[in-house]
């Protein structure tokens, strides 16, 4: 016999996924994500399940009212993995962390605090905390609004996303090898983690320009073969170990911006390249682009003011940081 499962979708930055309560789910990690497996689709074209044949598509969060005395709810955030059968819990996702604060409110999670109201979620993948301040006028959550991001069509109500101390959030520091700088089959390379895992890499250095269509880059099965060696090279080198089931590092191309930004980006999650770039890994590139020495010195147009407001430009816009 089925047993019906209670979910919400939502569209939470360039990504789509479904979220799921905790206890609505089998306590148990390898039936849980069975489970998982089952609501998003496991073979690629995912016909079976709710997923969209597109790991930005093909997302899940697990939420609960946390114990912490410094949230308000966990999130665990799964990677199902298109086409493989299978889900990865070693990364966070910006995109679907920004659908957790409008859930925990529509589960009745948290309650309404005033025109805004702040929560406070506990990232179980990474064990970071980030304050994600929401519309709530006339105490209900508000998804209308003039908020405008590339790579989703449309305007929403903003959602602010205040990250608390990730640096090193799954590798442990924000430069992982100790390094600013590594040479990696002799391609120069930036190793870091202010959020997500991603290797910055000069797209000039692969015999890129930088400015490539996503296809091209993905259908190029020699350049995708030297990108995926120097991944797996990198794997150990971030404290993440053997990362052939993983989906980070994720690898990302850099160029000088072309469309009035400061970094112009071309990622890869992990085979594939994407339209957008996620939310922490425009963070972490972001980062890269501001440290000296990096291979990011002379590439990026970096401001002068502080904060510094950095336009990472990617395939269908731009994604602006605040650092």
């Amino acid at each position: 016999m089925q047993r019906a499962i209670p979910f919400m979708q939502f569209r939470g930055g360039s990504s789509k996924g479904l979220y799921f309560l905790a206890s609505d789910l089998p306590s148990e990690p390898v039936e849980r994500d069975q489970v998982i497996l089952s609501a998003v689709g496991r073979d690629a074209r995912q016909i079976d399940g709710l997923g969209g044949a597109h790991p930005l598509t093909s997302k899940v969060a697990v939420v609960s009212r946390s114990t912490r005395a410094d949230a308000d709810v966990d999130f665990l955030f799964v990677q199902v993995v298109v086409g493989e059968n299978r889900v990865d819990t070693t990364p966070n996702c910006g995109n679907i962390l920004a659908g957790v604060g409008p859930f925990a409110i529509e589960a009745g999670l948290v309650p309404v605090q005033g025109d805004t109201t702040t929560v406070r979620v506990y990232m179980v993948n990474s064990e970071n905390l980030c304050e994600l301040i929401l519309q709530t006028p006339n105490g209900k959550m508000t998804y209308e609004g003039s908020a405008k991001i590339d790579g989703a069509p449309g305007t929403s109500a903003p959602v602010i996303c205040n990250y608390l101390e990730v640096a090193g959030s799954i590798c442990g520091s924000l430069l992982p090898t100790g390094n600013t700088k590594d040479i990696i089959d002799g391609v120069p390379v930036t190793c870091i983690d202010n959020g997500m895992p991603v290797v910055v890499i000069n797209a000039r250095d692969l015999g890129k320009t930088g400015y490539e269509a996503c296809s091209e880059l993905t259908n190029d099965q020699e350049f995708r073969a030297k990108l995926e060696a120097i991944r797996l090279k990198v794997g150990p080198l971030m404290n993440l170990g053997d990362v052939t089931k993983k989906v980070v590092p994720k690898m990302t191309l850099i160029a000088p911006p072309q469309n009035g930004g400061h970094i112009s980006t071309r990622t890869f999650i992990p085979h594939t390249c994407h339209d957008a770039i996620g939310v922490l890994g425009a963070v972490s590139v972001a980062t890269a682009c501001i440290l000296p020495n990096s291979v990011a010195e002379g590439v990026a147009v970096i401001p002068e003011d502080n904060p510094k407001n950095l336009s990472v430009e990617h395939p269908s816009g731009e994604f602006s940081v605040e650092l």
